[in-house]
């Protein structure tokens, strides 16, 4: 059974990064990739982002809201990461009006992204393959909820509202922790 189980896990951890590193079909999932690749551990996760044009819109966003120095904090955090086409995909005015006029909605927001500890592609792998059919259920800072699961060979995240985000990207380092490239951003309710 143990055999089984780290092969199953072997197996997604494999199929993440190799989902991780195909070539994308649009400029976005190219800088994604290239982010990935690129990246290394020598700045924190604010400064990681603040590397890559990718994440204009969520460094704006994290500015907005005060989070910062907190996500600059020793941490550390595991951090999923929408990109500026996942910040596109939300209504016409919702991101200039949360950060401008409702950034404590937006704080909420943006810590439903964040999880406590350093956790890679193959730590949640592992819990997702534990978990079952069902799913592996992470809890956010915020105090929101995500469900984890595997579909098409990538980890899917399910919001509280139902909403999905497939992880587009893994492991990428930092001195504080990790992120994952997401393309949908999710909502705690």
């Amino acid at each position: 059974m143990k055999i089984m189980q780290f092969t199953l896990v072997s197996a997604v951890a494999l199929a993440l990064t190799a989902c991780a590193s195909e070539t994308p079909a649009d400029d976005t999932a190219a800088d994604t990739t290239a982010m990935t690749e690129d990246a290394t551990a020598t700045g924190n996760i604010v400064e990681v982002a603040q590397g890559d044009e990718t994440f204009s819109t969520l460094v704006a966003a994290v500015t907005a809201a005060d989070l910062g120095e907190t996500l600059s904090g020793a941490g550390p955090y595991t951090v999923f990461a929408p990109t500026n086409d996942a910040f596109g995909k939300l209504p016409e005015g919702t991101v200039e009006q949360l950060t401008t006029e409702d950034t404590e909605t937006l704080a909420s927001i943006l810590t439903y992204h964040v999880v406590d500890g350093s956790v890679d592609a193959a730590t949640l792998t592992a819990a997702i393959a534990e978990a079952g059919d069902a799913g592996y259920t992470i809890t956010t800072v915020g105090g929101g909820t995500l469900t984890a699961t595997v579909a098409d060979g990538g980890v899917v995240l399910t919001d509280a509202a139902g909403n999905t985000a497939n992880v587009t990207a893994t492991d990428v380092a930092a001195s504080n922790g990790v992120i994952h490239v997401i393309d949908t951003v999710l909502m705690p309710q």
